[in-house]
């Protein structure tokens, strides 16, 4: 390489695909580009973009966390970036151990942005007790190969100083940082009014368990103009394909079940794309709900929003950026969402903006990754690609019987069909020549082939047949 002439750094970014993919909704539902919900590409499509700088090109590694492809990223890669959310909770312990496999087998740098642990709005850390050694195994094998390790907020950071970590930074969530230190959020009418357009959002778990399915049959009756914005896979495809397979699909008061009124309405909407998301709540005057990135796509659009928290992952984010909450186990029982509009303040979030993204940037510093607002454009070139694109929009409600839409379903549904028949006849053509190639093999085996073949199973076989006898 020429004098003065530098590599661009390559980051492995752990996300579901990068935020340049435009990819039709079909493929998006049957890949899983979402990994289970839509909120994680808030969050690493802002990392994206806040680290692509001219000397940073930065690549989407599909969720994978294969420890066996440790080798070619150790070859191909610069650093390791993993923005996650919730990931120290028990249903992720699996999915945990697989990154702290491959992480363990990786030499360059690895840093994680924004990790948090899910437990009750107590803060009570007992139902993570059991996974404890995982957690420790992977915060070890991070911070073997970083300076420090970020996370969500007071909950834990205290989690884990608790154990013994120091080299823990509390730094929130990367999706708030999209457009760096820039954050406005203004109240654009003086009131709610039954003619406001209100977003509202929740899990599965906030409507089956803390009460969010009477707050939404509520606000629905008094709002016209209310609109459910869901998150999760099971959403995406009870909207698009009215598939009521997963388990989810037994829970009829969440608005994204076709039996729901909302749904009938058209009044529902799920997102592959944040780019959409946020763009369409430009249009609305408020959002609420327990989903914390739903929320958090209504603020990065300049429109209020409350966030109706459940649990720790939720509240110490909330706290740590000052969103307007509330506890949603302390909510009357007549709640109303210009009651929530009314009372909240953005001002300590806006103003103190600036310092939490000097803390985040700091951060990425220590751990020597640029940013594009301090080395780059401030992320111009990757608006203006964005704007370039034209992505699918926000997944409606299937009540329609119309041609267009119905070709549309099935013609995809027959290129699978298609696709599987030919994958089927090549593997049927494959098994047919390793059969032959066996057989032809078995009936004139070379002696050199035969005598080696006779060592390397005869030997291990009369050993197993000899201790088996004792």
């Amino acid at each position: 390489m020429p004098p003065n002439v530098h590599r661009a750094r390559r980051v492995l970014l752990r996300s579901g695909k990068s935020p340049y993919d435009v990819v039709p909704v079909e493929e998006a539902l049957h890949r899983d580009v979402i990994a289970t919900n839509a909120g994680n590409l808030i969050f690493s499509d802002a990392a994206h973009k806040i680290l692509e700088t001219p000397h940073t090109e930065v690549v989407s590694n599909g969720i994978r966390a294969d420890a066996a492809a440790a080798a070619r990223i150790n070859e191909e890669y610069d650093a390791f970036v993993v923005p996650l959310a919730n990931a120290f909770r028990p249903s992720f312990e699996t999915g945990l151990q697989r990154l702290t496999r491959l992480i363990g087998k990786l030499r360059i740098p690895v840093v994680v942005l924004g990790v948090g642990g899910q437990t009750g709005l107590s803060y009570d850390p007992a139902r993570l007790k059991p996974m404890e050694p995982t957690v420790r195994e992977f915060v070890s094998a991070v911070l073997d190969r970083s300076a420090s390790i970020g996370v969500r907020g007071e909950f834990t950071e205290k989690y884990l100083k608790d154990m013994g970590f120091t080299d823990v930074e509390v730094i929130g969530c990367p999706s708030m940082f999209l457009y760096g230190k820039e954050l406005a959020v203004d109240k654009r009418v003086p009131a709610l009014t039954p003619e406001s357009r209100i977003a509202v959002n929740g899990s599965h778990s906030a409507v089956q368990k803390q009460g969010l399915d009477r707050i939404i049959t509520r606000t629905h009756a008094r709002y016209p103009h209310l609109r459910f914005v869901g998150q999760n896979l099971s959403d995406a495809r009870q909207l698009h394909w009215r598939d009521l397979s997963d388990a989810n699909g037994r829970v009829t008061a969440m608005p994204t079940h076709p039996d729901h009124p909302m749904y009938r309405e058209d009044k529902v909407r799920v997102y592959i794309d944040p780019v959409t998301w946020i763009d369409d709540l430009r249009g609305f005057d408020f959002s609420f709900g327990s989903r914390i990135h739903g929320n958090i796509a209504a603020l990065l659009a300049g429109t209020p929003a409350t966030v109706l928290c459940g649990d720790s992952r939720t509240l110490e984010l909330c706290r740590y950026f000052d969103i307007p909450h509330r506890r949603i186990d302390a909510l009357p029982e007549d709640l109303d969402p210009a009651r929530l509009y009314e009372e909240a303040d953005f001002t300590a979030l806006t103003r103190g903006h600036q310092e939490r993204f000097e803390r985040f940037t700091a951060f990425l510093d220590k751990n020597g990754l640029e940013n594009t607002f301090t080395h780059g454009d401030g992320g111009a070139a990757f608006d203006e690609r964005m704007r370039s694109l034209s992505f699918p929009a926000g997944l409606r409600p299937w009540n329609d019987s119309d041609v267009a839409s119905l070709s549309t379903r099935f013609g995809w549904l027959q290129s699978r069909i298609i696709q599987l028949s030919q994958d089927n006849a090549k593997l049927r053509r494959d098994v047919a020549r390793a059969n032959a190639s066996t057989k032809a093999a078995a009936a004139v085996p070379p002696p050199s082939v035969y005598r080696r073949a006779r060592r390397a199973v005869g030997r291990p076989l009369r050993k197993a047949l000899q201790s088996g006898g004792k």
